[in-house]
């Protein structure tokens, strides 16, 4: 029996527990950054960037689930693990988009997700049931739970029912590397004569809301890691969007997570490039 349909799992408690911790994380790193931002490392490359506020933030998640969900693991963008005893383990970034955060532009969230392992669901074999993204700057909290839908500031949202690629407006992120960057310009520069328009927001965990808000028609994006997609996919998924891989048998995430309505998603696949995908 898998954790989540043990009758002592209850996804809708997990969602408000994410709720909770993403939404006071998120009051917490506003007043960091209105006192200035220090760079504390930097990881893939010179402008990937953390700031002491990421380290911060993810220490205050991970000591509030320890002391309320002991047996839980823990998974951080910037570090902290923890095995699971429950079959639950918390996958974290203490702050999505911390570029966006550094340079004070307001789209940057927290991201809290309860997961379960799954091999099949996403690429690191592990399956949201319970999730939250808070945007401090914009005073939004995304929350969903699995089967009970997604909300924004706890009102029903749904994905856009657009299906035409030439009409969607579509986002994606860039990586960090130059020969990563390299790539994905190439891919950006034969796809935008073919869709509305193109967003580069700078947090995935965010773009998958506004997805989910339907602010968004699609969104792709190559070498995604669990913590920048995990809550924000579940939350996706519950308002409606299919979430498709590189090909018919790879999982989203990594090396691709395209979502959109099931015929847009279908539509976006094919216009990648990706194989499996009907135009």
């Amino acid at each position: 029996m898998t954790a989540a349909a043990r009758p002592d799992v209850d996804p809708a408690a997990l969602a408000s527990l994410a709720s909770r911790l993403a939404q006071h994380v998120a009051t917490e790193i506003l007043e960091m950054r209105e006192r200035g931002v220090d760079v504390a490392a930097t990881k893939s490359s010179d402008v990937d960037v953390v700031t002491a506020a990421d380290q911060a933030a993810e220490r205050m998640l991970t000591e509030a689930l320890i002391a309320e969900r002991p047996a839980d693991g823990i998974l951080g963008e910037e570090g902290a693990g923890r095995e699971s005893a429950s079959g639950i383990t918390w996958v974290l970034d203490p702050i999505d988009g911390t570029v966006n955060y550094l340079y004070n532009i307001p789209a940057y969230a927290v991201s809290v997700a309860a997961t379960v392992a799954d091999p099949d669901a996403f690429a690191d074999g592990r399956r949201a049931i319970a999730g939250a993204v808070c945007n401090p700057r914009t005073d939004e909290l995304f929350s969903a739970h699995a089967g009970g839908g997604a909300r924004l500031n706890g009102a029903p949202i749904r994905v856009s029912a657009q299906t035409e690629l030439a009409q969607a407006l579509v986002a994606t992120g860039f990586g960090y590397t130059v020969e990563r960057r390299t790539e994905q310009a190439r891919i950006v520069s034969e796809l935008i004569p073919r869709v509305r328009d193109i967003r580069r927001i700078g947090a995935a965990s965010y773009d998958l809301c506004l997805l989910a808000a339907g602010r968004l028609d699609a969104y792709y994006e190559r070498g995604l890691q669990p913590w920048d997609y995990a809550a924000g996919a579940l939350i996706a998924r519950e308002a409606g969007a299919e979430l498709l891989g590189a090909d018919a048998t790879t999982p989203p995430g990594e090396p691709y997570l395209v979502a959109a309505n099931g015929d847009l998603a279908s539509r976006l696949h094919a216009a990648l490039g990706l194989s499996g995908a009907d135009a």
